[in-house]
């Protein structure tokens, strides 16, 4: 390659940088900001983790690097994976994008050298691009892993896990099971090295903010026998596979004991557990979307205890809307203490109940399963007004958090607490005002904030969780001036 042409190509690339631009995905990446000595095995150690390299030129005076991938499925998912995970050699941080360019045209000397680092690096690697599968893995590494989670606040279904673990790899088939009350799954890479990949990135992170935390560890098993595609397992490779029943031996694969190699189990679903003290997580790049749910799951939840004497379907409505969309509420005529929420979906009906679960409201702990009811059914025509003011369609309401889709709020649930997050304050209301209105609703302010950056936000601390629940179901959407109105929510902060 001419020294004019890299030179073309390197400009062509920082302007994408310079203007912001989203590249288009390419098969060819432009790596800068690289040590002044880097050696081409250190730039394709970055690489090959994602699939072959046709292609390498490194330009150690700018210190910069092209690499043309095999594929553009792994360049984008090696972009993926450095965007959010910051890519480093020697300590030195390195920018990674796609370049403007489609491929990259060598000449016969630079193809020579590049090619001869390539079957070097590879070789020393093990990795597939040399074509010796399982050179340099240690022993009892299979393409095969065995997954768990902890800390379950959120449903994690088989479609979460494939969308995360895709981006080392192709997935090829996954099987869920619960097992010591822990959620577990096997899923199965087409090869070792993506398997390793997988395992070395992801062990140890979240799937969602300070919760389901993901322990990794190679299977005992080489290959799994999938033989229905449902709710619990899936073979990727075959779309004809019947739906079969969902039961563990149905999965036609024995499942080793795990015995003492268990991870310790530390499944929980009660809304109080702190989740501060977890590190790391994988919500902020890749995101994982909240609202993937199995078209199985009911999204009706039966609510009960309830104090019959101060809930409303509105009060239902504003508290399980934290969670998700409340489409519809029925509080049953004959047994005042019991109701029906119906959410958007059975993801968000499993966030309520995770979270809601074993609450106090209104003096009483209430309890939130799934119901068996697929709908809640609106009274019919001959109902009495009593009955029809307990039942409310809230499927167009205004106030729902979640109607848009890829919703900030999605990244902002957390479990009841003391603190509650306020929004939407107008410079008009002053610290003094919002605390008045609280403390003239009959709730004690222990303490506020606001936002440093932000005064439309702040942070109240009240006496307890039972009164932070009551708060924000009494002055979520209250008027604070001609149009703008509060927005409350529950804080993983504290004052």
């Amino acid at each position: 390659m001419s020294s004019a042409h890299l030179s073309t190509v390197d400009g062509a690339d920082r302007l994408c940088v310079s203007e912001r631009a989203q590249c288009v995905p390419s098969r060819v990446l432009h790596l800068r900001r690289l040590p002044a000595d880097v050696s081409e095995e250190e730039v394709l150690d970055l690489a090959l983790p994602f699939g072959r390299v046709s292609k390498l030129i490194t330009l150690t005076a700018k210190n910069q690097a092209f690499l043309e991938m095999s594929s553009e499925e792994a360049a984008v998912t090696m972009v993926n994976y450095y965007t959010s995970t910051a890519p480093t050699v020697r300590n030195q941080p390195v920018f990674i994008q796609f370049s403007t360019h489609r491929e990259l045209k060598t000449d016969n000397l630079t193809n020579q050298r590049s090619q001869a680092a390539l079957h070097a690096t590879a070789v020393h690697s093990g990795n597939m691009a040399s074509g010796g599968e399982g050179r340099g893995l240690a022993p009892g590494q299979t393409p095969v892993l065995r997954i768990i989670v902890e800390n379950l606040f959120y449903p994690v279904t088989l479609e979460v896990l494939q969308q995360i673990f895709s981006k080392f790899g192709s997935v090829l088939k996954i099987i869920t099971f619960t097992r010591n009350n822990q959620f577990q799954a096997l899923l199965q890479f087409s090869d070792v090295v993506h398997a390793q990949h997988a395992k070395a990135s992801l062990d140890g992170q979240n799937i969602y903010n300070g919760c389901c935390t993901l322990r990794i560890d190679f299977s005992k098993l080489s290959a799994l026998n999938v033989k229905y595609n449902n709710d619990k397992s899936r073979d990727f490779t075959r779309a004809d596979l019947p739906t079969g029943e969902l039961e563990p031996a149905a999965f036609g694969v024995a499942l080793p004991p795990y015995g003492a190699a268990a991870f310790p189990p530390t499944f929980h679903q009660h809304a109080g557990l702190s989740m501060a003290a977890i590190p790391g997580s994988l919500v902020s790049p890749p995101r994982v979307s909240l609202q993937v749910a199995p078209p199985s799951v009911h999204s009706v939840l039966l609510v009960s205890n309830l104090n019959p004497e101060s809930v409303s379907p509105h009060c239902l409505f504003i508290l399980f809307g934290v969670y998700g969309d409340v489409q519809r509420v029925k509080i049953l005529f004959n047994k005042k203490e019991n109701a029906l929420v119906q959410m958007s979906d059975g993801t968000q009906a499993q966030l309520a109940m995770s979270h809601l679960n074993g609450q106090r409201l209104h003096g009483n702990v209430i309890r939130v399963t799934l119901s068996k009811h697929p709908v809640v059914q609106l009274p019919r025509g001959g109902a009495g007004q009593e009955e029809q003011a307990l039942t409310q369609d809230f499927s167009g309401s205004a106030l729902h958090r979640f109607k848009k889709p890829g919703s900030k709020n999605f990244n902002n649930i957390f479990p009841p607490s003391a603190t509650l997050h306020l929004s939407n304050i107008p410079s008009s209301v002053d610290e003094e005002a919002l605390k008045d209105l609280f403390s003239s609703t009959g709730f004690t302010v222990k303490a506020f904030k606001f936002f440093q950056k932000d005064r439309k936000m702040a942070l109240m601390q009240l006496a307890s969780v039972e009164e932070a629940i009551e708060a924000l179901i009494a002055l979520h959407d209250h008027q604070l001036d001609h149009n703008q109105h509060l927005r409350v929510s529950f804080s993983k902060s504290t004052i």
